[in-house]
Formats: structure tokens, C-alpha cells, sequence
């Protein structure tokens, strides 16, 4: 039997699949809207946000990072101010610490400009600081001449948050089913415009599945023939702790803007701990957290041939991207990385390594290239979140908001 409190019921107007920050943001958004209607959200782990919901850095993002026509810029600005307020109405954990980004030459110095320039057309507080300015904010800073100074970025507990939003949505009537997997679906045998959900504890009825499978969401999309040449291509980052680095802003350099990763920087946690990450580096399979945790051989064959393609020829600078991440398993190569962004930092600034997670990056087999914005098709009887990675617990519930609205029911 499931757990959770429920058994799985034989019928349901609506099922989420998946309890990361997406899936029970949705899940409660849906609760708002539709009153009365039988909403279940199914989760293969024993809780919510196990996975890239609990595992991210907990940066609450400002917004001025993507590109002004994008999902992610329309929606981040929007999750950023939500997000503060339901943060401080519910007395969770936040810290307000703020954002610098930095310029380690003449070249970032002019990405400073176009990150200024996308936020102000974002609606994102930001200031174009000099290096002076920068160290009075954070003492510790390298920069070179100039930085850009974020007030609005702050840190918090994602899983906490994922676990306040989960309430609500109980609240509301969702009904949560824990240790439930997902193992198959599609319109077969379906009534009118709804669907038939198959799990490791039997088989519902949906008027509608909302998938937010996150790693397994182009699986569960292929099943109702959506998103088939898209595939996930996971990623795996790792952040290690500082021993001796007393930071109390965020500290980022100028990304390389082609790729949807930020680069290795430092953070601030909510309880004031200072790490310094994430990686990239391409996974092996999709729940590669360890060096054979969860292995997946099948899973294991296809992404391996996946990335052996994009090694040979790839729309993107893959082949670069895979050999700079392998080298930040090598913690000199980290160190260094680390100062120039940050003084004094040494071997011995770096402790453990925290809690890993996997980047459900989405990629276009056609192009060879990774999907860079939010992805989500649908029609009368499913909707597919796809590529819902970061800033996706920033924006998630103006993202819930959003699904909904465009949801064809």
C-alpha cells in the first residue's frame, strides 16, 4: 500500500506527478482554483523536495540573468517578491545577504553591462558598483574595477519552503501519496478527455496528469506523446563547505551566457554556512548522486550514447563544458577557480562536500542543444513540465500560476 495516510484511489480529477517545489506548487494552485475537485499528488520518496527541490543552493534569485523575452525572466522577478513575503508571513529561515557579481577581467567587466542591462529591462533592482564599493560591501572581494551589486538575492531553506507550500496545498484538500512511483500511462482505456495512471500500487483514473516528474518528465511525456525528441541529460553538482572563508554576501562571477549554468561561486546558506559550487559535470545516469548510487544500467546505456554523441558533434560547446567540470573533481583546480573571485582562500579553506544533486537539464536531440528556457506542452488530457531547473523554486509558484493558466482544461 501507498503511504502518506491515503491509499491510491481508483479515480482522481486531477494527478500531479511529482512532490518537488513545481509539483506541489501546482498541486496547490490547483486547490485554489478548482474548490471541490479531487487533487492527488503522487511522490515516489518518502517526503517532498528529495531530490533538485532539497539538493539546490537556496539562492533566491533577483532575475537578471535571462534573457528579457524569456519565461524565466517574466517569472523570477515575479517568485523573487513572492517569495520574500510568504517566506516572512510563514517565520521561516531566510538571510537576506544579498549578491555580488564580479569581474575577473576586462572582458566580464563588460558582461557586467549586459547583466545590468537585461535586469533593468526585468524590472530587477541591481547597481553597477566599483571595485571600491564592492569591498565595502563584502571585504573579501576580487573584482576587477567593477562589479554589480544585487540587493534583492537572498538565501533560504528550499526543502522547508517545498514542506510550507505542501501544507498549504493539504490544507486546500491535495491529497499526498508517498512511496507511489510512476511506472506508466497514456489515454488507453480513458473516459472522455482524461487518462490512466499506472503506479507500483495500482492503476487511477485522471481527468487530467500534470507531470513534474522532474528527472523522469520527458519519460512520462514520451508516454502520452509529447516531447519526443527531447531527453533529459542530467547533470551533477557538488558544493564543498569553507572552513575559513567569513563571507556574508553571495559572491558570483560573470556566466558564460551561451550555457544555462551560473559558474562555481560562493554562497551564503541560510544558517550563515559559506560553500563554494555547484559543478556540472554530465552524470552517468539520472540518480548518479554517488559513485554507484542508484545505478541504472539501462538508463546508464542511453545516456552514455547520448553524451557520446554530443561529445563527437554537439550544438553547444559540450565536449569544453564536460572536461572543465571533470576538473573541478581536483580541489586545487577549485581553489583557484575560488580566488579569483574571493582573497585568501587556500587548499585548507575547503571542507567537506555537501549534499549532491542532479540538474534535470533538458536537451533537443534535433539541435543537439540544451533547452535553455521553461518547456511545458500539453493538451486536453496532460500537461508536461519539462527543463523545470533553475531559477525553477524561485519562480515556482508565479510558474504554478502560469501552468495553470495556459492548462487546457
Amino acid at each position: 500500500m501507498a503511504s502518506g495516510g491515503h491509499a491510491l484511489p481508483s479515480k482522481t480529477d486531477f494527478c500531479v506527478v511529482g512532490g518537488g517545489i513545481i509539483g506541489v506548487a501546482i498541486a496547490r494552485e490547483l486547490a485554489h482554483r478548482h474548490p471541490g475537485a479531487s487533487i492527488t499528488l503522487l511522490e515516489k520518496e518518502s517526503s517532498v523536495a528529495q531530490h533538485a527541490s532539497g539538493r539546490n543552493s537556496g539562492v533566491l534569485h533577483a532575475g537578471f540573468y535571462y534573457s528579457p523575452e524569456s519565461f524565466k525572466a517574466k517569472l523570477t522577478r515575479a517568485g523573487n517578491v513572492f517569495l520574500h513575503e510568504y517566506i516572512e508571513e510563514k517565520g521561516l529561515k531566510i538571510n537576506k545577504c544579498g549578491k555580488i557579481v564580479v569581474a575577473r577581467n576586462e572582458e566580464e567587466a563588460a558582461g557586467i553591462d549586459e547583466l545590468k542591462r537585461r535586469g533593468d529591462a526585468n524590472g530587477v533592482p541591481l547597481e553597477k558598483i566599483t571595485a571600491a564599493e564592492a569591498e565595502e560591501l563584502e571585504p573579501l572581494v576580487r573584482t576587477h574595477e567593477v562589479a554589480l551589486w544585487s540587493p534583492t538575492t537572498s538565501a533560504a531553506d528550499p526543502e522547508e519552503v517545498t514542506r510550507s507550500l505542501a501544507r498549504d496545498a493539504e490544507e486546500a484538500g491535495v491529497t499526498f501519496i508517498h512511496d507511489t512511483r510512476y511506472v506508466g500511462g497514456g489515454a488507453e482505456g480513458r473516459v472522455g478527455n482524461g487518462c490512466v495512471v499506472r503506479t507500483n500500487h495500482g492503476t487511477l483514473e485522471a481527468g487530467h496528469l500534470v507531470n513534474c516528474a522532474g528527472l523522469y518528465a520527458d519519460r512520462v511525456a514520451h508516454d502520452f506523446g509529447f516531447g519526443k525528441d527531447l531527453v533529459m541529460l542530467p547533470f551533477k553538482g557538488l558544493y564543498m563547505y569553507c572552513n575559513s572563508v567569513p563571507l556574508t554576501r553571495l559572491i558570483y562571477p560573470v556566466p558564460d551566457l551561451r550555457n544555462p549554468f551560473l559558474g562555481v561561486h560562493f554562497t551564503v546558506t541560510v544558517d550563515g554556512k559559506v560553500k563554494i559550487g555547484p559543478t556540472a559535470i554530465p552524470a552517468l545516469w539520472r540518480e548518479q548522486y554517488g559513485l554507484l548510487d542508484n545505478m541504472d544500467i539501462g538508463d546508464m546505456y542511453t545516456t552514455l550514447m547520448t553524451e557520446a554523441q554530443l561529445f563527437v558533434k554537439a550544438g553547444f560547446n559540450f565536449r569544453e563544458l564536460a572536461f572543465e567540470e571533470a576538473r573541478k573533481y581536483y580541489k586545487p583546480f577549485m581553489t583557484k577557480g575560488a580566488s579569483e573571485l574571493v582573497k585568501g582562500v587556500t587548499d585548507a579553506s575547503f571542507g567537506n562536500y555537501g549534499r549532491p544533486g542532479i540538474r534535470a537539464q533538458l536537451l533537443d536531440k534535433r539541435t543537439r542543444t540544451l533547452v535553455m528556457d521553461f518547456h511545458i506542452e500539453g493538451d486536453e488530457s496532460s500537461t508536461h513540465v519539462l527543463n523545470a531547473v533553475s531559477p525553477a523554486w524561485t519562480c515556482s509558484v508565479p510558474f504554478a500560476q502560469h501552468v495553470c493558466d495556459t492548462m487546457k482544461v
